[in-house]
């Protein structure tokens, strides 16, 4: 493998924990850097139209900590030795792990796919195909 690093994408899901088993295995056997990206996605939704009792940026603020929170429990959670370094991203995901990938020089990006079938497929927007179809490096994606 060429890289120097790993990028592993997460949204706190078990099939994205069960990605970041392969990654941390991977990173292991090939001796490289470990990059642990959460994408805060702006919300969407019936239930997003309501009147917020705090600002915009605050909402986004206590949305970060939350993810660091998430972040580090997941952390706690592994058996690696392996150094792992934590990035928390704004925007929209497949946008956010293509630059995460693209600046920080990553060889491989291992993330879960979802795996909607039907018309599921086609009302989602499916991060691990806009990912996969737009990164510069190779993507695992683990079901």
């Amino acid at each position: 493998m060429r890289t120097r690093q790993i990028l592993c994408p997460t949204d706190f899901s078990d099939t994205a924990s069960h990605a970041l088993r392969y990654a941390i295995e991977m990173a292991n056997f090939y001796h490289v850097g470990f990059r642990l990206l959460h994408v805060i996605d702006q919300p969407y939704g019936d239930a997003n139209f309501q009147i917020l009792a705090i600002t915009p940026e605050e909402l986004a603020q206590n949305m970060e900590e939350d993810a660091a929170e998430k972040m580090k429990q997941l952390l706690s959670g592994l058996k690696s030795e392996l150094s792992i370094e934590t990035v928390i991203r704004r925007g929209l995901p497949v946008e956010q792990i293509l630059e995460e990938a693209e600046e920080n020089d990553v060889g491989m990006i291992v993330m879960a796919c979802h795996g909607r079938t039907g018309i599921s497929h086609f009302l989602h927007t499916n991060v691990a195909e806009g990912v996969a179809n737009g990164a510069k490096c190779p993507v695992l994606v683990v079901k």
